[in-house]
């Protein structure tokens, strides 16, 4: 049982909330039952401690034994350690601390993607994690996020993939044209998400194409060369009397577009 929030072992993973401390370590913190379940079912690899308070050891003892079968002992803690560990302020009882996943552009490529999300300057956490997700679900193949990002190891980004985030690659501190004319090389139309673009419906059996979608950042979108990089701009039509669409539902509008399309062109073939 640890019971000292002050103790130094505490105090390593709760410094993980800080990007330098992850950089430092290629560690990450993850919070919750639902993100360290899917740890341990699809990456228990990556795995290093797993925390659990004493108060729900019982209520969580299927994922205490899920871990057991994959070789993680879970560390009994008091409730105020576990508080002192964790990034949010009503932490769900299990905490957890991982390494890095390792992945590249190369890697990316080789498999031969059918869909991509690049993230361009999307700074928000919870938009990028739920982008993520959004791109998960879609069966995208990857998501690729440029330097000017947010860290994919932020823990309001990993809380918000709700696990997704082991599911698929995911590639950071990319550069965006070289990025961009790799994606091109491999065959993918690049379709920049932006406001003066033409509307989604109207590109039809174009989506159906191996696709890389390009985001901006959430207050200003994409700047104008970046645009200038892809294939064609789109945008998301309102119908109603919205004045404008949260970044991430538009993704996820844009995802499961091409999602559709794709599954349809390959049913059709």
């Amino acid at each position: 049982m640890i019971d000292n929030p002050r103790s130094p072992r505490v105090r390593a993973v709760a410094k993980l909330a800080k990007r330098g401390a992850r950089a430092d370590t290629g560690l990450f913190l993850l919070e919750g039952p639902q993100a360290v379940d899917e740890a341990l079912r699809y990456r228990p690899e990556l795995l290093v401690e797993l925390f659990v308070a004493a108060s729900v050891r019982d209520r969580l003892s299927d994922l205490v034994a899920l871990a057991a079968s994959q070789g993680i002992e879970a560390q009994e803690v008091r409730d105020t350690v576990l508080d002192a560990m964790a990034d949010t302020v009503t932490p769900q009882g299990v905490v957890a601390t991982a390494r890095h996943l390792h992945t590249d552009l190369d890697a990316v490529l080789a498999a031969g993607p059918k869909l991509v999300a690049v993230l361009e300057e999307i700074r928000d956490p919870g938009n990028a994690g739920t982008i993520i997700r959004a791109a998960d679900a879609a069966g995208a193949d990857a998501v690729l996020m440029t330097g000017r990002s947010v860290d994919m190891y932020n823990p309001k980004v990993v809380r918000s993939t709700t696990g997704s985030l082991f599911h698929l690659p995911i590639v950071q501190d990319l550069e965006l044209e070289p990025t961009l004319e790799r994606l091109r090389s491999a065959g993918l139309t690049v379709l920049a998400a932006d406001i003066d673009g033409g509307e989604l419906p109207e590109l039809g059996e174009r989506l159906a194409q191996p696709t890389a979608w390009l985001f901006g950042n959430e207050a200003r979108g994409l700047l104008d060369e970046h645009v200038a990089l892809a294939d064609a701009s789109v945008r998301v039509p309102i119908y109603g009397h919205a004045e404008s669409m949260n970044l991430a539902t538009a993704a996820s509008v844009c995802l499961y577009q091409s999602a559709f399309a794709q599954r349809a062109g390959s049913e059709s073939a």
